[in-house]
């Protein structure tokens, strides 16, 4: 004979009242689901815009800059036609990091900073301020020309951007140093100089790599100069 199911004996929980009970004291209020939701967060990615854009040292090392140079040499010897176009497009990829730099460099300085208003302080900063901030030390030399009053020369004995760089026969008249000359370009300009600047291989038996940096001044720039002596 079926009996109600309400006259079962109850069953009893495994966990015993007294048990539970100390079971639910025991767990921290820190650990409930809505507090673990609210202490959980998301760490915040870190961009190249949070470095501090005072630090000097060198973020880059030598192997990963001619490894990155290399790359760009071989890319920008596609679709030209000869040395010169391939020159003229690693001095408008110079141009572009020039304005960077002076951008940066203006800021790193702010405090010092003044503005050159003759060809030849502004010659000296980038001959030895952006030379070394780009290139790890200054310009070996700084010259103006004796025949040509709009013409001055940076001369470096061993340019970093050559010192890897391996040119074949058919192209050795090809001076990569041409970036270096879109930076000074760059420079230049961005500091009201307008000048072009062009890179020339002058090879000697102790500095095999040795350009000079020909800065021809803009007309307006003479003429300038000629009014502020």
């Amino acid at each position: 004979m079926l009996q109600n199911r309400s006259s079962y004996p109850p069953q009893q929980s495994a966990i015993a009242p007294s048990q539970a009970s100390s079971s639910e004291k025991s767990i921290p209020t820190s650990l409930t689901p809505s507090a673990i939701r609210g202490s959980i967060t998301t760490p915040r990615k870190v961009t190249i815009y949070d470095r501090n854009l005072n630090r000097r040292a060198p973020e880059l090392s030598l192997a990963s800059f001619a490894f990155l140079f290399s790359e760009l040499v071989q890319y920008s010897q596609k679709n030209v036609k000869g040395i010169q176009e391939m020159e003229t497009k690693l001095s408008d990829y110079g141009y572009h990091v020039g304005q960077r730099v002076l951008e940066l460099t203006v800021i790193r300085e702010i405090k010092n900073a003044k503005r050159e208003t003759r060809v030849l302080g502004l010659l000296q900063f980038i001959n030895t301020g952006i030379w070394k901030s780009v290139f790890g030390k200054p310009a070996d030399a700084l010259e103006k020309s004796k025949d040509q009053e709009d013409e001055y020369m940076i001369i470096d004995n061993d340019p970093i951007v050559n010192k890897y760089i391996s040119v074949p026969k058919e192209m050795s008249q090809l001076n990569c140093a041409a970036f270096q000359a879109g930076i000074v370009e760059a420079v230049m300009d961005g500091c009201q100089f307008p000048a072009r600047v062009t890179a020339h291989s002058v090879p000697t038996d102790l500095f095999p790599l040795k350009t000079v940096f020909l800065v021809k001044l803009d007309p307006v720039v003479v003429e300038r100069e000629r009014y502020m002596r």
